[in-house]
């Protein structure tokens, strides 16, 4: 089957022609995100959006049909309390049939869908609902404790609320009492529908709300850099917590009417490859990160298996040749590269929909409805084989969709350029390869980091006067998180060993599990700016050394 050739589509894009194409509803008169993702495929009574696995065993599915009847109650249950249009709704729930039904109802309502990564400790939280007023927040038994040390916490519910020790309302209970019908609220391209967070490099994370137009993007990277098809079997194995997760596992399918797959357990070769053979996988899509583990793991995969995979797509972070190369040796498909931001979504991609050339290693060329470029120190845009760093022309990319941070914490646009802090290789054709970013946010593990995040929280240890946190270089997860530290006059330790240890639990506790230090070197100083600013550069070279010599 030969592919539409890139630079065709990208020259004949045409948003309004797109809009009229996806959408029940209209952008500037009013849309329902819930009618988009649910009810307008809820008329086949057969037509499934989820297929689940339970983390005791075993396996479900949710249809559209109950999804829209579900989110209904879910919908009527805010109303009750008062929860509309622009508030702030969120979940603290592994992957199951219930956040996807706190996602959908709460957009039904036209409220604004609020993810937490269940890795998040207490910290991470309580300033994530400061900062967004959050109305409500749906949990479990097993997250519900965090929300205990959740100072000013929003009033929770509690999916099968009997196991916890406490007087909650439960998610079942609540629904059941609820109507199945509910007038979905419109809003319009420019209110938001989802509230996320972005790690920074100075201060805490940054509030992105993004916007219902959004979902003219989501679909393009759907259609083309997925590329999904009718007849595929879609999973994206990454969490809802996140973007990548939220826009493409559960915003970009099901706008599409497609099902999406849930796997609550802790991902593993064994338990990606049983998912795979179990529901018939073609098209995958995940953070570099996996596609490392598996290479590691190649013994757990039968020499000469053939999965059925038809394509797969990587986001995150740069995959290495040898990472790409092994793939299609493996499992006998293409990976291809993607490239994005919270907020943003996917901008610069290699696309599996699309006829272009691919270099290895690299990002690609800019999605349809983008342009995006690459820009030296005076923002001008740089020329070929020079390095920049890669911007969004604001006004030649009507997908673009990000108009600042929620609470103005950060201005990066410039001359009508929106500044991503990646730095970039121009191929001269509009293509793309990352060359690093300009600033200290860390990637480990396909999660982004902001070290100062790591560093106020271990300056909470009443032993700590300082600490610089970099990412060291590691070769499954791409960086690890290493902090040197400086402790306190008259608070040294009897034991390093314990103290590195208490230190590394006070970071995952307080802010999360994937953003401790794993390790941790203490040191009498830290190198400094004349205006007393850390180095982290100094430091980030230190730790190159020690991986590399």
């Amino acid at each position: 089957m030969s592919l539409p050739e890139y630079q065709s589509v990208y020259d004949n894009f045409d948003p309004a022609s797109l809009e009229a194409e996806i959408l029940e509803g209209n952008l500037e008169t009013g849309l329902n995100v819930c009618t988009e993702i649910c009810d307008k495929w809820a008329e086949d009574p057969q037509r499934v959006a989820l297929y689940y696995e339970k983390e005791d065993g075993g396996s479900g599915k949710l249809t559209f049909a109950e999804l829209k009847e579900k989110s209904a109650r879910f919908a009527n249950y805010l109303a009750s309390r008062g929860i509309g249009k622009g508030d702030r709704v969120a979940a603290l729930l592994p992957r199951t049939p219930e956040l996807l039904i706190v996602i959908a109802g709460t957009l039904r309502a036209g409220a604004v869908y609020q993810p937490l990564f269940t890795a998040f400790g207490p910290g991470a939280i309580e300033y994530r609902f400061e900062r967004a007023g959050t109305q409500l927040v749906v949990t479990d038994p097993a997250n519900y404790p965090k929300l205990t040390e959740v100072k000013d916490c929003a009033p929770v519910v509690c999916v099968n609320a009997s196991a916890v020790d406490a007087d909650v309302p439960d998610f079942e209970s609540i629904l059941a009492e609820q109507s199945d019908r509910f007038e979905p609220v419109l809003i319009t391209g420019s209110d938001p529908f989802l509230q996320m967070f972005t790690s920074g490099t100075v201060g805490k994370s940054k509030g992105v709300a993004v916007p219902a137009k959004a979902l003219l993007a989501f679909y393009v990277y759907m259609k083309y850099a997925i590329d999904l098809r009718e007849d595929d079997v879609f999973w994206n194995v990454a969490d809802p917590g996140w973007a990548y997760g939220l826009y493409y596992a559960v915003i970009g399918p099901l706008l599409m009417g497609h099902a999406t797959h849930f796997n609550p357990g802790a991902f593993t070769p064994e338990t990606t490859y049983d998912m795979i053979r179990r529901y018939g996988i073609t098209n995958l899509a995940a953070a570099p990160t996996a596609y490392r583990l598996l290479k590691a793991h190649d013994h757990v995969l039968p020499e000469g298996e053939n999965l059925g995979l038809r394509v797969a797509s990587s986001a995150g972070e740069p995959l290495n040749p040898e990472v790409v190369s092994w793939i299609e040796k493996r499992h006998f498909c293409s990976v291809k590269d993607h490239y994005g931001q919270t907020e943003t979504g996917m901008t610069c991609c290699n696309f599996h929909g699309l006829e272009s050339t691919v270099r290895p290693g690299s990002m690609g060329y800019s999605s349809p409805g983008h342009r995006v470029v690459a820009l030296n120190e005076r923002n001008e845009e740089v020329g070929a084989g020079e390095v920049g760093q890669l911007a969004v022309d604001v006004e030649a990319s009507p997908l673009f969709h990000f108009d600042g941070y929620t609470w103005g914490e950060k201005d990066p646009f410039v001359n009508g350029y929106y500044l991503t802090g990646d730095m970039v290789i121009s191929h001269g054709d509009g293509g793309f390869s990352f060359s690093g970013r300009d600033d200290d946010i860390i990637t480990t593990a396909g999660y982004r980091v902001g070290p100062a995040d790591v560093e106020s929280t271990l300056l909470e240890h009443q032993a700590v006067a300082e600490s610089g946190v970099v990412a060291k270089p590691d070769e499954k997860r791409g960086s690890i998180i290493k902090a040197y530290v400086v402790i306190k006059g008259g608070q040294e330790p009897e034991s390093e060993d314990a103290l590195k240890e208490e230190l590394q639990e006070l970071v995952r506790h307080r802010l999360s599990a994937h953003a401790y230090p794993r390790e941790i070197e203490f040191v009498d100083e830290l190198p400094k700016t004349p205006s007393g600013k850390i180095q982290r550069f100094v430091l980030r070279n230190q730790a190159k050394e020690e991986v590399h010599g």
